[in-house]
């Protein structure tokens, strides 16, 4: 076995030993995959919003970040007051998480502020700092709300009138609320949000005296307003007023649509090959790798006519706007990480010295990543509350940020490096070993409460586990240590 296989299966012990452990709790569960896979994605849904939230700090050299939970305790501030003024729908969850954000702005502020004077040791810093924030947090809605703020609502205080109750129905207010969005609206209010940036966009250029390209800009306009047509065909129509996605006909869909774009670039290397063969072999467009794509799109088109995909396939519904916002954030974070702040998070996480001497100011780059992961933490605990349906008033907000971490951990990330692949790798494996583990404890040990101690256990040992690495690389005797001393 040479070095390079050597050390890609030592980085990724974790992600092998969960999918291990994976494929044998789902075996000795013995449930159907049906089931399995249908809770999978529901958590998935669930989860992926706040997991994805920690990547920001980690790129910025602040580590894993456990301060997410003071992002939650913002959230629920917001949709606590929310649900006291009774707003409802998806207006009532918009309007929450823009209440949310000032609360998530300001706490990310000050968290970034108490890292700046605690550097090295943020981790423990954002760990002890949510106890003390859940103190507060505990005085507001047990004391404040009622006793120094008079409310008068039955259903959300205790009897007293001081006090918050430990749990808060979510049903008449914005349960399901984004999760519930037909696709039909998604596609009218996307086609007019793509008009107004591109008549933004083209006025800014007009204003700066820079050159449009009108046809291009007329391309854009005409292709959005052909798709939009569509939805007004019959059969389109009626496909897109549901609000959720049969799973098969995501996969449909997305092998069509790698099909169709690599049928597209291609045309459109061609038509470069014809006019300039240099620029056309200059280009990224790579023919082979074009070629390998639309046999994988196949193939997965292919794999639904098995019987026991295409039953699996059948049984789960993915709410399309939850899963839109997923996508959105990983396009942020990427999108992000090519921008000038992002390049400056970047340095700042890679040497602070050397960003200093880059003339970085490091410590508002490091005020902004928390604020980005706060704000972002509060929306995710947003997303997580809705689908749910209810609040526990005093502990939703408490293990946000041990199972996100633990989540994040699971699919290869470390304390100095996370990408949104492997976010939504570990998502898959931890909550895999969630939904299945306390059915495989009981099938093995004919308890169930055995399971989830293990779970448990997991989650805070896939921890330990990351910080001790991290802790024995930054070792004067480590190796990572020793090789950028030699270097």
């Amino acid at each position: 076995m040479n070095k390079k296989t050597t050390d890609f299966l030592v980085q990724n012990m974790v992600v092998f030993l969960f999918v291990i452990l994976c494929i044998a709790a789902t075996y000795f569960s013995k449930q159907p995959l049906t089931f399995v896979v249908s809770e999978l994605f529901t958590r998935i849904a669930r989860n992926s919003f706040i997991v994805l939230s920690l990547i920001i700090p980690v790129i910025a050299g602040m580590g894993l970040n456990f301060g997410i939970v003071i992002g939650a305790m913002a959230a629920q501030l917001a949709i606590f007051l929310t649900t006291y003024w009774g707003f409802t729908g998806i207006s009532g969850f918009l309007f929450t998480a823009a209440l949310a954000t000032p609360f998530a702005v300001f706490f990310g502020f000050l968290v970034g502020k108490l890292f700046n004077y605690m550097k090295g040791n943020e981790m423990i810093g954002g760990l002890v700092l949510g106890y003390f924030a859940d103190g507060i947090y505990q005085l507001v809605f047990l004391f404040i709300f009622g006793g120094v703020i008079k409310m008068n609502n039955p259903t959300l205080m205790i009897p007293t009138g001081v006090g918050v109750k430990n749990t808060i129905d979510l049903k008449d207010t914005v349960k399901y609320a984004l999760d519930t969005v037909p696709m039909l609206t998604i596609v009218e209010i996307g086609f007019y949000l793509f008009l107004i940036i591109l008549a933004g966009s083209t006025a800014f250029k007009l204003a700066k005296k820079q050159g449009v390209e009108w046809k291009s800009v007329g391309a854009k306009a005409a292709a959005a307003v052909v798709i939009y047509g569509l939805t007004f065909i019959g059969p389109v129509e009626r496909f897109l007023s549901t609000d959720r996605l049969l799973l098969l006909s995501a996969v449909e869909l997305w092998c069509l649509g790698m099909a169709l774009w690599q049928l597209f670039g291609f045309v459109k290397w061609k038509l470069k090959m014809k006019k300039d063969k240099e620029e056309a072999l200059a280009s990224t467009f790579n023919p082979t790798k074009a070629t390998v794509n639309v046999i994988l799109a196949a193939v997965v088109y292919g794999l639904t006519y098995v019987p026991s995909i295409y039953k699996v396939l059948l049984v789960v519904r993915l709410p399309v706007l939850t899963y839109l916002c997923i996508g959105a954030l990983c396009c942020f974070n990427n999108i992000l990480m090519k921008t000038r702040l992002g390049q400056d998070m970047r340095t700042v996480g890679q040497s602070r010295t050397v960003a200093n001497a880059a003339g970085i100011n490091v410590d508002r780059i490091r005020i902004i990543a928390m604020i980005f992961s706060t704000v972002l933490a509060s929306w995710g605990q947003l997303i997580f509350l809705q689908n749910v349906g209810t609040i526990s008033t005093y502990g939703a907000h408490t293990q946000v940020g041990q199972f996100a971490i633990a989540a994040l951990l699971v699919g290869g990330a470390s304390v100095q490096k996370a990408t949104n692949k492997q976010a939504l790798l570990g998502i898959v494996l931890f909550h895999t070993l969630f939904i299945v583990s306390p059915l495989a404890g009981k099938e093995l040990f004919g308890d169930p409460v055995i399971g989830e101690y293990f779970r448990v256990f997991v989650s805070y040992g896939v921890i330990a586990l990351a910080l001790a690495m991290h802790a024995w690389k930054k070792a004067p005797g480590g190796k990572k240590e020793n090789k950028k001393a030699n270097a």
